[in-house]
Formats: structure tokens, sequence, C-alpha cells
């Protein structure tokens, strides 16, 4: 989600003078040493200032008249996704808050923050009580009914309590389904995840410079799972999404991206390349995207299934002839395993000589071994080649400007991918222990089929 929080700095006029302060304080204090204010756009965090943390965890901004109202987010932490909390600023109030690291976020003083925190407490306890409800597994209508009168009471309310303020804007975008008669839980979940989107407004500017349509695409595609078959929920709900866009294109963009990068940060490649192939690649020419459309292709073209993207190797032969082929017209063995490595990574260093030792437990014919090092060192890595003289080396020069490695989408050493004799990738093991494990499944998996084989004759 976060690689399209781009963070932006502006230099702000040092002559325009202070009109409000987001001040407070953070608790326990030793554990802050920063405070950094950003503004929150559709696709950009716009840095705006930032603050010292005085010994007892205070802090503040002044902000000027050019501080322009909407979402704004306070980063305390490194990583800036991980350590951060949005709130309302409505350029007519001061704010002032304490933050707990145990507790969470609080207002001191800003009607609007308060009131929009009141908001979703009082939501969240009708939700507690609805689920409570189902969990009883007994039918009481008079019961339900009066629970769901409280949460239509309590939205209406909140709206009209809400006017005037930019809190509105999200209040009505959260307005819950509430069914006209008793509903079986299984019913109610479905109309529930049915109307998700029915308030929600993906062209509203207040919503969209905010985190609130993607907390909530994020939701609703993660949260209604068909468990038995996930990754057709997941496409299902993705279409949903685009479908509630509408005719807001750069939102719905910045949102399928986000969606894209979550599901290849989970390895999930089959989502990740049904939202690349579906739209999300369509989108990125139409809009001259050439980076994204890059990124995209390259994680396909390495996906599970997909051929291994082809380079050339050198072979020596028995009479020490040099002979150039292509990875895809090697036919020397059942299986290969391309790896990548490097002379200056201590992990590699670590690994390749226990990835020696494990394949020499089997012949060259069933697995064969081709070692890119994305390096800058031709003479070192030329001296390390003699130590592994059964693998295949291939020296990628210009470590991570290097084509092979671009092509495989490497962005760390060791990294493998084990192929078949066609030179699909049927595998990728994080680290060396992975392979093992790979490996030895495979080879007892190979002997159980010899022995039934035997068998049969």
């Amino acid at each position: 989600m976060t690689k399209k929080l781009l963070l932006l700095f502006a230099i702000l006029p040092s002559f325009v003078f202070a009109q409000h302060s987001i001040k407070g304080n953070f608790s326990p204090a030793e554990d802050f040493e920063f405070a950094i204010l950003y503004r929150v756009s559709s696709s950009t965090s716009i840095y705006v200032a930032n603050a010292e943390i005085s010994e007892k965890g205070a802090f503040e901004f002044k902000l000027d008249s050019s501080a322009v109202s909407g979402s704004y987010r306070i980063v305390y932490a490194l990583p800036q996704e991980d350590f951060n909390f949005d709130f309302i600023y409505n350029a007519k109030e001061d704010i002032e808050l304490h933050f707990d690291l145990e507790k969470g976020l609080s207002f001191i003083a800003s009607e609007e923050n308060k009131l929009f925190a009141s908001y979703n407490r009082s939501i969240a306890m009708v939700n507690s009580s609805i689920r409570n409800y189902y969990s009883k597994q007994e039918k009481d209508e008079a019961g339900y009914a009066k629970i769901f009168d409280i949460l239509k009471r309590t939205q209406t309310e909140f709206e009209a309590a809400a006017k005037g303020y930019l809190a509105l804007e999200f209040i009505k975008a959260c307005k819950p389904y509430i069914p006209s008669a008793h509903e079986d839980v299984i019913t109610f979940s479905k109309n529930v995840k049915a109307n998700y989107f029915k308030n929600i407004d993906f062209g509203n500017k207040v919503l969209q410079n905010s985190n609130f349509l993607i907390k909530n695409t994020i939701s609703f595609v993660f949260g209604f799972i068909d468990r038995k078959n996930p990754n057709q929920s997941y496409a299902d709900n993705i279409d949903t999404v685009v479908e509630a866009t509408g005719n807001n294109p750069e939102i719905k963009k910045v949102l399928l991206e986000i969606l894209w990068d979550q599901f290849v940060g989970e390895e999930n490649e089959i989502t990740a390349n049904y939202i690349a192939s579906t739209y999300l690649l369509e989108i990125a020419k139409t809009t001259n995207d050439t980076e994204l459309a890059n990124d995209l292709i390259a994680f396909k073209n390495v996906s599970l299934g997909s051929t291994a993207p082809d380079f050339e190797v050198k072979l020596i032969d028995k009479d020490d002839s040099v002979l150039i082929k292509n990875l895809s017209d090697l036919k020397a063995s059942e299986k290969y395993l391309v790896f990548f490595w490097s002379t200056t990574c201590s992990h590699c260093l670590d690994e390749i000589p226990q990835l020696k030792s494990l394949v020499k437990t089997t012949g060259s014919d069933q697995l064969k071994v081709i070692a890119i090092a994305l390096d800058n060192d031709i003479y070192r890595w030329k001296e390390m080649t003699y130590e592994y003289p059964d693998f295949i080396h291939v020296y990628g020069e210009g470590k991570w400007d290097n084509e092979i490695g671009n092509n495989y989408n490497v962005s760390a050493t060791p990294s493998y991918f084990v192929l078949d004799k066609d030179k699909k990738i049927i595998s990728k093991p994080y680290d060396f222990e992975a392979f093992k494990i790979y490996f030895e499944k495979q080879i007892a998996k190979e002997n159980k089929e010899v022995e039934a084989s035997e068998k049969q004759n």
C-alpha cells in the first residue's frame, strides 16, 4: 500500500504568520524521537512540517493560512508506513491530542475530531452488540429490532451533529446496512457485503484525500473471503471494487496498484496477476506509466508456471571448447536451479557451499545449477567459480543494473528459481533451507515413483 503514498517535500514561505496549531503529547515520552506532519492526498503524502519532542513528550506544529483543510498524518517512527496516525484538520480550530503506544489516539481539543472519534466508538459498540446477538444463535426478534433501531438512530444523530464539519463526509460514507426484518447471520453477512460500497462516493474529494478509500477497499477485498476458494473470492471482490469506483480513473489506478502491491507482498501471484492482466496493465499503458507496466510484466514473467526468461550461458565441452547456448536450448537435465548470488553477499557465501554439497547427492541429469553472479568484481567472481566446477556460471555484470537480474525481478541475493526440463518456473524457494526442503521432497517423491514402477514390473 505505502508505495503509492510518496513523500513530497514542500518549501513553505517563512514570512506567513501562524494561524492554528496542532500540539500534543506522546507517551511514554522516552520512546519518541521525532514527529513529522503530512497532508494526505489521493496518491501522495505531502510534507508540511516537523516538530521537536520535549523530554516530557510534548510537540507542536504551527500552521499558517496556506495549510488547507483535509486529512493529515503524523509520523512518529520508522518505517513511516507502520508508525503513524491520521486526523482531520478543518483550518478553523486548533488541535490538541494525546497519543499513547498502548491506548492509541485521543483528542483533548478539536470538536471535529472529538465528534468523529465519538461516532466511531458508538458504531463499534453497536456492532459489538450485533456480533453478540448472532453468537448466541437464539432468535429474539424484539431484541434484534432494538439493536438495529439504536444503530439507525446513532447514524442519524451523528449525521445531524456533523453538519458543517468535514467529518460528515466520512460519517455518511460509513452509513451501515440496516435490515428491514430479522435476518439469519448468513443472509445478514451477504447483505452487508452487497451494500458495502452503497454510500461511498469514490469521486468525493474529501474521501479521496484521506486513507478512507484505501482502508475500506482493503477491508472489503480481504474481509469477504470464501476460505475454500480464496483466489476466486479475491477476484470477485476486486471486480466489485472496480465497479464501485465508477468514472474515477485516478483513484481506480491508485487502489488497484495498492492491491497489486499487497498481493505481491503476500506472494499471491495468482491474484496479483489477475489484477494486472484484467485491469492494471491496460491502465498503465493508457496513462503512459511505463515504469508500472514494466513492473507488472516483469512480475508476471517470473511467476510460477511461466516460462523462465531466456539468457545466454557458456558451456565448456570435453575438448575445452566454449559453446554459447540459450537457457531454453539446454537439454542436459530434468530440472534446473537458477541461483542468483554475489561475491559480496554474506548470505550467498554461506549458502552456496551448502548448495554445492546438496546437489552432489543427485546426478547432473536430474538437477543442474546455473549460478548467476550479480557483481562488479569479475576477477573475484572468476576465482570463486573454480570452487564450484559442476555449476554453470554466468557473470551478471552491473550488479543491480543487470538485464538478467532485472528480467527475473531480482531485488535481493540469494534468489532461487527452480525450473522443469521445459524451463517453466515450478518453485521459488525463499532461501537455501526452503530449497533443501523442496529438493528432498522431490527426491523422496521420485524414489517412490521408481519403487512403484519396479514393483509393477
